[in-house]
């Protein structure tokens, strides 16, 4: 996978992109991360990219030539479909769903966006898919950006050394995690379950199958109640699911 960011503070991402995960993701090539600034496409001399708002109102907009200009640069000579996403509090939500399906992408240009916006030519235009991490206001679309990555380069094949890790996060399967537990049994009064250490691996994943159903019903309702509008149209393979906790092959 290639990802492109376009971004007025590139010097931001680099603790990022350089460290855990990511970074080990693109030393072994399963991502191609890299950060342009926004300023290179300007035009004049100050290396302008923004301009006042018409019909007045406080701050700047993102002007359309400087994105334009950036994103036919980048786009022009891949062969290859480019998904270009906008990050923008005007967008759909972001969730795991949403990075399962950015990570088939073969190509991801990110705009971050900053000031009071973009010029609106910019999303009439460019064909942008707009993406929201939540509903709350922060100083640009860097941030948005980076969660973003992590997010989808964590899910590209060969990226985690288990590939269940994945597979039984948070979310994965519309359900908050399981608690978790390591050495030693005992710690200040707190013991690990004993069913953790029974070695019984069907025990162990309905244990932990009823752990993420109750942590989830009782900390995030609306969670929950999608998740059960989803199993009742899915009602054969909860079945599935739960003949493979009998059998022990997900423990």
């Amino acid at each position: 996978m290639r990802i492109d960011v376009l971004t007025l503070f590139p010097e931001m991402f680099g603790a990022v992109l350089g460290q855990s995960i990511l970074r080990r993701a693109q030393r072994a090539e399963k991502v191609s991360i890299e950060v342009h600034d926004l300023r290179d496409y300007s035009t004049d001399r100050h290396r302008s990219v923004d301009d006042r708002p018409y019909g007045g109102g406080p701050g700047m907009v993102l002007s359309a030539e400087p994105v334009y200009r950036a994103v036919e640069s980048l786009t022009s000579p891949v062969d290859r479909p480019v998904r270009r996403i906008l990050l923008s509090p005007q967008g759909r939500p972001y969730d795991q769903a949403c990075a399962r399906d950015l990570s088939r992408s073969d190509h991801l240009l990110l705009l971050c966006g900053h000031y009071e916006g973009f010029d609106e030519r910019i999303r009439e235009g460019l064909d942008f898919e707009e993406i929201s991490v939540g509903d709350y206001v922060l100083t640009g679309g860097e941030l948005p950006s980076m969660i973003l990555i992590d997010s989808v380069v964590r899910l590209l094949p060969g990226v985690l050394g288990d590939p269940e890790s994945a597979i039984e996060d948070s979310f994965s399967h519309g359900l908050l995690d399981h608690p978790h537990y390591t050495r030693p049994p005992r710690f200040r009064g707190m013991e690990v379950p004993e069913v953790l250490r029974s070695g019984d691996h069907g025990a162990i994943c309905r244990w932990r199958e009823q752990q993420r159903e109750e942590r989830t019903r009782s900390r995030r309702p609306r969670l929950w109640e999608r998740y059960q509008k989803e199993q009742e149209t899915m009602r054969p393979s909860i079945g599935g699911r739960e003949k493979e906790c009998r059998d022990g092959n997900s423990g």
